[in-house]
């Protein structure tokens, strides 16, 4: 089933239960893809574009963490959490940091960067191959980490 209906059918049963923090985030993903969908006038999106309105959406639900627990406002993280979970419950694991090293090694190789100056370079043939694979705050600290020594 692709990813736009599960989303459709599990908000239903979401209303049913009451399950309030469920049907947040899965209104929120919802309406990303209606937005997204009224852009070009499509009925449906396929479940990488889903996919990555997704990740938009966890990258949002991940910042507003860290705010509400800089700021004291801990029931707030805690709902954050709550959607933040029902997110990542659509959405395919990443990479860990043994695989992502391998394959930054490998952009590194593919691209004959040398140094700093061209991480770049290097974060640009890494997301064309592997965008939807990795996190890129990872690859980007280990591009650092491997250019600058």
């Amino acid at each position: 089933m692709p990813i736009v209906e599960d989303v459709t059918a599990q908000m239903k049963d979401a209303m049913k239960a009451k399950d309030e923090h469920r049907l947040s985030a899965l209104r929120s993903m919802r309406t990303a893809f209606l937005n997204e969908m009224k852009k070009d006038g499509s009925e449906s999106l396929s479940d990488e574009v889903c996919e990555g309105l997704m990740r938009k959406l966890e990258k949002q639900r991940k910042e507003s963490i860290d705010a509400f627990e800089k700021g004291d406002r801990l029931e707030l993280a805690e709902r954050e959490h709550a959607e933040l979970v029902v997110i990542q419950q659509f959405l395919p694991q990443l990479a860990d940091e043994a695989q992502t090293r391998t394959w930054v090694e490998e952009a590194i190789a593919s691209t004959g960067a040398s140094g700093a100056k061209e991480m770049g370079k290097v974060m640009g043939a890494l997301m064309k191959t592997h965008k939807a694979e990795i996190d890129g705050k990872i690859a980007q600290s280990i591009v650092q980490e491997l250019l600058s020594a």
